[in-house]
């Protein structure tokens, strides 16, 4: 059993090697000079879809705490439930301006 997982990994190893032995050099493969466009713009694209992601996954957790804090003042204090609204409304406003920001960002960038 040992001298078959020896056998195993070297001809694994062979095997990793020879598929870098038939590479392309860089500037073949994406036309330009050193080949990074493409790379680059991939890049970009993946960076820019995560960091919107990103943005948009919290404002929407932030809307959530902002709406459950909301409904639990309205509870522990009925009288003051037109101000707790307004108040609401306008936080919800801004953490939304703020993603659409994001998305002017991300679509400025790419």
């Amino acid at each position: 059993m040992n001298k078959f997982k020896v056998v195993f990994f070297a001809v694994l190893a062979i095997a990793l090697l020879a598929v870098t032995a038939m590479a392309q050099p860089g500037g073949a493969a994406a036309g330009g000079i050193g080949g990074n466009e493409s790379t680059v713009a991939a890049y970009k694209a993946i960076a820019a879809g995560l960091g919107f992601g990103l943005a948009a996954g919290l404002g929407g957790l932030g809307q959530g705490k902002i709406g459950a804090a909301a409904v639990e003042g309205a509870a522990r204090n009925p009288g003051a439930a037109g101000t707790v609204q307004t108040m609401m409304i306008i936080g919800l406003a801004l953490i939304e301006s703020l993603v659409l920001l994001a998305l002017v960002i991300v679509f400025a960038k790419l």
